[in-house]
């Protein structure tokens, strides 16, 4: 319970998605403490890409394998061959001046052709000639006594079961441990497969040269100690290295952590925790085979094998001794003692230390801590480019001590906890965006255009929904006289609704083609604004379109309507609409209560909107603008300056205007002579030239535009009037001044 609470306070400290990435890191060190088998199938794969791209270089040979080859059974019979041929072999092997001579086969049976055993055999043969047999010495013991002669270190094998029980009598090689036991780290046969008695005696050391391979088949590693049926035996290279030394015991060190290296007097040979080597491969080379019938028949030179250590194994294709290592897909096994030995003689084994899983943890662990605390402050470009670096950097590292240092640290462990802990966060941001973007479209679907819509989700970083300042431009709208529509469809609600839903539909559609963003329906009012919550740069006369475009639906859906009354539908009843717009700065965001809120809008501005909206009626034009967005848009659109008026919290009037069409009316003849008229008058009248006011009125109700001007003509007209009846007061001049300035 309490491991819960601790992690939710994590989750809600740091966040859900970082909170998972460190328990995703305790569980990848956990994996890698275990060595799950894919962890491990990539450490090796990339340690053999290491010896393919620098193998071992030879800078010298001093191994031999003398090669019982197709060419040597051809001519002295399938083998096993007899003892005595053997015999011959070590024989010319000691006297061409080998220093220790190794059999990569075992002798666990005597030989069949011991004579006593073709004494009791062979029918047809007399008693004195099986008596005279019977005294001659076995094969065995010649080969023995050959053995004797020579340095010579016999193979044995490890099984997977125990096939008898050990003599204990025979001779094993003497240990030294220096640290703790390693024995419990040592990889472990079941079983052991010896040589015969007499020429397991005579042997100046045993060891054993099964190989495990890899879970892929692959030999990277060759044990040069194990454990069978409760003794230490030492691997035949090894022991032909204490032979040549001519050490009596093996020296083990060791820690807690496993075995650290194994030594003879003059070499110490690093090993990983079980006491395996890590063999540095070079290439095949056939020049170390020398074929055992070139020994026996004296045809090979002295030289070839003189001061040097000789494995004697097969690469006959029948006798079935093939390995694979990481430069080459198949070498006879007795290569493979070769090559072990090789390294260790020319001290370029490699290691890995038993500290490099520490290593390996610490530095993944570091850097997946990095990772998860700057994954969230940087774009994805600048995490791509750090990641780059990180991964330079691991290989980089884990190359200079292979190259350098021949130490095997494993860079793919760090990089792929790294790289999983910055996809989750990739992912987890992915899924985080994804889902804003579904709640960006469900909130704004019903405000915004489609396009806007879709421009949003795919930057969701341009919304503040916190609430922020900032310029925008507000629209009021409302339909004209609407009382006397609804009491028309009294009895009708469902007709009533439907063409409400008329009305209202293509209005909005006109407020969201020019990117507008609708606040709310008041009942038929519709209430709107630009530059929220993404940018518009021409916020105010987008509005100004969006208020044009929505008189020209009006229009069309006046007509519609008139024409469905004319074929026997509802009374026709025009639709018409007053439109307020001004510009300022407003307070946007989310509001409301916890429970329910909306995207809104809050400032003078917008009641200023609002009020503005009311005067249309009044003035005679159905949208009236405020100075900044008439401002905004004088250049584009047809803008007639109306009046002004007093704004609560302000000491200076706003100057209000109408829009009487879009540019190519603002060109035209009739709205230049539809303006001269409106500013003159308005000279006059801010004069106090009464009669010249009047006179202009009179003069523009003559004209051929009297017809839209004259709602304005009959307010400034009753204006006029009751001023000759009660004065302005004394300021009246100073508030004139400040709008003519």
């Amino acid at each position: 319970m309490n491991l819960s609470r601790h992690l939710k306070r994590l989750a809600l400290r740091v966040g859900k998605a970082r909170a998972f990435c460190v328990l995703l890191l305790v569980a990848l060190a956990a994996l890698r403490i275990a060595d799950v088998p894919a962890l491990e199938e990539l450490r090796l794969r990339s340690f053999d890409a290491y010896q393919v791209i620098e193998p071992r270089r030879k800078t010298a040979k001093p191994v031999v394998i003398v090669d019982i080859d197709e060419k040597s059974i051809q001519k002295y019979g399938q083998f096993p061959w007899p003892r005595t041929l053997l015999a011959e072999l070590v024989t010319k092997l000691r006297q061409m001046g080998a220093v220790v001579t190794a059999f990569d086969v075992v002798f666990p049976e005597p030989d069949r052709l011991n004579p006593d055993l073709a004494a009791s055999s062979f029918a047809g043969l007399d008693d004195e000639t099986r008596t005279r047999l019977r005294a001659l010495p076995s094969n065995d013991q010649v080969f023995a006594d050959a053995i004797r002669k020579s340095r010579v270190v016999l193979g044995e094998s490890g099984l997977p079961y125990m096939l008898r029980e050990l003599d204990k009598t025979l001779p094993v090689t003497g240990l030294a441990t220096l640290g703790g036991e390693p024995q419990p780290f040592m990889l472990n046969f079941p079983g052991l497969l010896r040589n015969v008695e007499v020429i397991e005696k005579a042997a100046a050391g045993r060891g054993i040269f099964s190989i495990r391979n890899e879970r892929d088949g692959i030999v990277r590693r060759v044990p040069m100690l194990m454990q069978t049926q409760g003794i230490t035996m030492p691997s035949l290279s090894f022991e032909m290295l204490r032979v040549a030394s001519g050490t009596e015991t093996i020296l083990v060190k060791s820690d807690r952590a496993g075995i650290k290296s194994v030594a003879v007097r003059g070499f110490e040979v690093p090993t990983d925790r079980n006491g395996q080597l890590w063999v540095h491969f070079a290439r095949h080379d056939p020049s170390i085979y020398i074929p055992a019938a070139a020994i026996l028949d004296g045809s090979a030179p002295a030289q070839a094998v003189a001061q040097k250590l000789v494995l004697v194994g097969t690469s006959a294709v029948g006798l079935l001794d093939v390995k694979t290592t990481p430069l080459d897909a198949s070498i006879p096994g007795v290569e493979v003692h070769a090559q072990v030995l090789e390294s260790a003689l020319t001290r370029t084994v490699l290691s890995q230390p038993n500290y490099a899983i520490g290593a390996e943890l610490l530095t993944a662990l570091l850097l997946g801590l990095i990772v998860i605390w700057l994954a969230p402050m940087f774009g994805p470009i600048t995490l791509v480019i750090m990641g780059a670096i990180f991964a330079a950097l691991l290989i980089g590292t884990s190359w200079y001590f292979f190259q350098q240092q021949r130490l095997l640290i494993d860079f793919t462990y760090p990089l792929l906890s790294t790289t999983l802990i910055y996809s989750t966060l990739i992912f987890s941001n992915f899924v985080r965006e994804q889902a804003q973007r579904r709640r960006i479209k469900s909130a704004f679907s019903q405000y915004l255009s489609p396009a806007l819509v879709a421009q949003l989700a795919q930057s969701p970083e341009k919304l503040k929904l916190g609430g922020e300042e900032r310029e925008m431009t507000i629209m009021f709208s409302d339909v004209r006289g609407f009382t006397k529509i609804s009491e028309s469809y009294k009895h009708d609600p469902h007709g009533l609704t439907t063409l409400m839903n008329r009305l209202l539909t293509p209005l909005t559609n006109a407020i969201l083609d020019r990117k507008g963003t609708i606040d709310k329906y008041m009942g038929d009012a519709i209430m709107a604004f630009w530059n929220a919550p993404l940018d518009d740069h021409e916020h105010q006369l987008n509005a100004c379109h969006a208020a044009l475009d929505m008189l020209d639906r009006i229009a069309a859906l006046n007509k519609q309507r008139e024409d469905e009354a004319i074929q026997g539908g509802p009374v026709y009843i025009p639709l018409n609409v007053g439109i307020g717009l001004n510009t300022g700065i407003c307070v946007v965001g989310n509001m409301g209560s916890d429970l329910r809120f909306d995207y809104s809008v809050l400032g003078d501005s917008v009641n200023l909107a609002s009020r503005l909206e009311g005067q249309s009626k009044e003035y005679g034009f159905p949208i009236i603008v405020g100075s900044k967005t008439a401002l905004a848009a004088k250049d584009k659109l047809a803008i007639l300056e109306l009046d002004f008026i007093m704004v609560k919290g302000k000491t200076e009037p706003e100057v209000i205007y109408a829009i009487a069409g879009r540019e190519d009316m603002a060109h035209s003849e009739r709205f230049q002579q539809l303006r001269n008229l409106t500013i003159e008058m308005l000279a006059c009248y801010r004069n106090r030239d009464w009669d010249g006011a009047l006179f202009a009125i009179e003069r523009g109700r003559s004209s051929d535009v009297a017809q839209q001007l004259e709602a304005l003509y009959k307010l400034y007209e009753k204006r006029i009037r009751e001023y000759l009846v009660s004065p302005p007061p004394a300021d009246w001049n100073g508030a004139f001044a400040l709008l003519t300035k």
